[in-house]
């Protein structure tokens, strides 16, 4: 809840952003869960509210909305909604994720995009919030066609991007493929080699090593420190995973790699259960070189149980990675979760737990790590990247890793510390939420009403 003053800055604010859109459901849940945590700091820095930062706080600086047309194998005229949300540039160039999905729409851009500022806030480093896309499937689509769609999308948005002004990197839907050939038309538009106009590159072009674990290994890395903080470690706990992309992937790999037992994973079809361990390799080879739904790994491990249309969260677990999409962990999930004696849940999607679940692990004493804070590796390992870039440099995976690691444990300190300073012992929403909008304010403060 926002604080029970009625007229409380916080609360005046979420009023007028409901009253403005009130269709954008969405966006409105992301302002509510930042803004329920932001009660003392409203009272401790009655200036921030004093020079409209709240208000101004959420509302995006731009907002784009463009037709994207392609055309497809068979010659037929398609059109797609493209958007780039520039929440705000207060701490540097807008920077954020794009995702090709066909549920995309503008309400979800802007709460990915509100949440994506607090995020890179947190993180320490000098970069604005954003957050892109468009409602194409990439799925059942031809090499072809894919290729067409992104250099009609680039087309349109390489206008409003550079390594000064907005960043993007690649998100669900969107991975080396798509940002290659976002990247090639840009070029072909701009005659510019401008690595860092864009993230998430490949090694041999302008990317970075690391890049493609860097989400699902930050994830791993900052719920190490949680359990540290409480005695507790990775090494021998139960875990699962939904999901079987790249951060799934990759955090199974590290969880594994540290000690833990990873059981399940998931795809939009149902849930894999290997009780001797994922074989991440197996997942690896079905998800990014074959292609093949999660149901192969069963014909190829025997032991393996494939459970058609089920939920990962029905798995006992000791630890839990939602790492999949966005609301996929409901209030339901989270009780099944509770009930089966699951002491962590760390979340490496953006947004995957519904508000109502959230509640639940706070009732039940469940580590909760929150999206905004946990899964802050990728776009970490994207400011390295634009660092290498700048630099004309390339650093060793080792290196990256290394400094990846340090950036989680800053993020994780910077959570912990702020949720005791401000009532809430171990609370890291209330302290990421804290911590990322203190930061942002700071600045806008600093730069005058812009």
């Amino acid at each position: 809840m926002i604080d029970g003053d009625a007229t409380s800055p916080l609360r005046a604010v979420l009023r007028a952003v409901v009253a403005r859109d009130p269709h954008e459901r969405s966006f409105h849940r992301a302002v509510h869960d930042v803004f329920a945590s932001l009660g003392p700091l409203c009272e401790e820095h009655p200036e921030y509210a004093e020079a409209g930062v709240f208000a101004r706080l959420v509302e995006a600086e731009r907002q784009l909305l463009f037709r994207v047309p392609w055309v497809d194998d068979l010659g037929a005229v398609r059109v797609q909604r493209g958007y780039r949300v520039g929440w705000s540039s207060a701490l540097g160039p807008y920077k954020g994720g794009l995702r090709f999905h066909p549920k995309v729409d503008l309400a979800g851009i802007k709460a990915l995009a509100f949440e994506q500022t607090v995020k890179n806030a947190l993180t320490g480093l000098a970069i604005g919030g954003a957050k892109g896309g468009a409602d194409f499937d990439p799925k059942g689509k031809s090499q072809g066609e894919v290729m067409r769609f992104c250099q009609s999308f680039m087309t349109v948005l390489h206008h409003h991007l550079g390594e000064h002004e907005d960043v993007p990197a690649g998100d669900m839907g969107v991975g080396e493929r798509e940002l290659g050939f976002m990247y090639g038309q840009y070029l072909r538009l701009t005659r510019r080699y401008e690595a860092g106009a864009l993230t998430g590159k490949g090694v041999g072009w302008g990317g970075s090593a690391g890049r493609t674990q860097a989400t699902g290994y930050g994830a791993v890395y900052f719920l190490e420190h949680a359990l540290h903080e409480r005695d507790e470690a990775l090494r021998g706990k139960r875990a699962v995973v939904s999901g079987s992309g790249n951060v799934a992937i990759y955090a199974m790999e590290k969880l594994a790699e540290l000690g833990a037992t990873v059981v399940a994973c998931s795809d939009s079809s149902g849930t894999i259960v290997d009780e001797e361990g994922i074989d991440v390799e197996l997942v690896k080879a079905l998800k990014e070189r074959r292609r093949e739904r999660l149901s192969v790994y069963a014909d190829e491990r025997s032991h393996a149980e494939y459970r058609d249309g089920a939920a990962v969260w029905d798995v006992p677990c000791d630890l839990a990675l939602p790492c999949a999409t966005q609301d996929e962990l409901a209030e339901h999930d989270a009780r099944q979760l509770v009930g089966n004696g699951c002491m962590a849940v760390a979340e490496g999607a953006n947004m995957p737990c519904t508000t109502e679940a959230i509640d639940v692990f706070r009732e039940a004493g469940t580590v909760f790590c929150p999206g905004k804070a946990a899964n802050a590796g990728g776009v970490s390992v994207s400011v390295l990247e634009m660092q290498q870039n700048a630099r004309r440099e390339t650093w060793s995976f080792d290196r990256v890793d290394a400094r990846l690691h340090e950036v989680m444990h800053d993020v994780f300190r910077r959570c912990h510390e702020t949720a005791e300073a401000y009532g809430s012992p171990r609370d890291y929403a209330v302290g990421a939420n804290v911590a990322g909008v203190r930061r942002v304010a700071e600045a806008m403060l600093a730069l005058g009403v812009t």
